[in-house]
């Protein structure tokens, strides 16, 4: 005759049941608001606080008014010590000239004001004055700009006085958003008609490859754009999730690694991937955390990774027996929670 269950193996075996079907309805409850926390989630990047730590390390953010680049606009006082007559306030015109007395027309867009006074003293030497010294100073600065636009934390035009690289103007903007990419683009207007100059450069072998030929002269007029990264949300029985950067090409074992791995009870034969797929819309791919193929599959935009967890993994995780007076008490915690 077949031995009936005592009291207690009778409550463990209805807890086990309870339990198992209380992780079915969370894991579905879980499931179906998992692309509003999507879009709500915030990007984790900690390798754009390295990156801008090193940005402010290497800037030189400071000014000398002696190398102020002069261009179109300017006013500028010219003083000749050695001749008042000399003297004179002239505007900078559109070709980046500027007219002074005896010498008619000079070029002086893209010199320091350094630079245009030992111009001016080499030519009045050339004739008129032994030994000239010759000031110039800029009453009115408004002809550089640059714009940093994108993903940096404080984006938009900035006045542009004096010769400067690409780390020391992005410093301008306060380093780079979170949500940052790779590239960065430096835009730039051609001296000839309907060309563009664009320059590519790519931020990891700036900073962490330390290729210095990269923080290229920045000139006024210059747009500097830093695009949006892609990024991947990732749920479920994984130890930090939440929304990540795409800052390098990343298959989906690299976004496990990512979020630091899957929890104890993960379900190694359940991996679900939804991806928006162009003209199809929101698509569900099973896969298995197992299979080395499905961890090789590229990680796109926009990607929703979930890990599943196992049911028996989580009422080992999760359950808990409570022995008192005057009897036995069984329990269950959610161990993702």
């Amino acid at each position: 005759m077949q031995k009936r269950p005592s009291h207690t193996q009778s409550i463990l075996i209805t807890a086990a049941l309870l339990i198992t079907l209380s992780i079915g309805v969370l894991n579905c409850s879980k499931k179906s608001s998992l692309v509003d926390r999507y879009s709500a989630a915030p990007v984790k990047n900690k390798e754009i606080t390295r990156i801008n730590e090193q940005l402010f390390a290497k800037a030189q953010i400071g000014e000398d008014p002696s190398d102020y680049l002069l261009g179109a606009g300017d006013l500028l006082q010219i003083t000749v010590f050695e001749a008042d007559t000399l003297n004179t306030k002239t505007r900078v015109s559109s070709r980046g000239y500027i007219t002074l007395p005896l010498l008619g027309q000079i070029q002086v867009k893209g010199l320091t004001a350094r630079e245009a006074e030992m111009k001016i003293e080499a030519l009045y030497r050339q004739k008129y004055i032994k030994d000239p010294h010759v000031s110039v100073f800029v009453q009115e600065h408004i002809s550089q700009r640059v714009t940093l636009v994108g993903q940096f934390k404080e984006p938009g035009t900035y006045d542009y006085f004096s010769r400067q690289r690409l780390l020391d103007v992005m410093a301008l903007a306060g380093g780079f958003s979170e949500k940052a990419g790779r590239t960065i683009q430096v835009r730039r207007k051609s001296t000839k008609p309907g060309e563009s100059n664009i320059f590519l450069i790519d931020r990891d072998q700036l900073f962490k490859e330390g290729r210095t030929e990269l923080n290229i002269e920045i000139v006024g007029g210059d747009t500097i754009f830093v695009p949006a990264a892609g990024h991947f949300f990732i749920d479920g029985a994984i130890r930090s999730p939440g929304n990540y950067p795409i800052t390098k090409k990343m298959l989906i074992k690299d976004a496990l690694l990512a979020a630091g791995g899957t929890r104890p009870y993960a379900d190694k034969e359940h991996l679900v991937l939804i991806r928006h797929v162009k003209g199809e819309g929101r698509k569900i791919f099973e896969l298995k955390y197992d299979n080395p193929e499905h961890l090789k599959m590229e990680i796109h935009d926009h990607d929703i990774i979930i890990v599943e967890a196992s049911t028996w993994g989580k009422i080992v995780h999760g359950g808990r027996i409570n022995i008192g007076i005057p009897g036995l008490g069984v329990g269950y915690a959610d161990p993702e929670q």
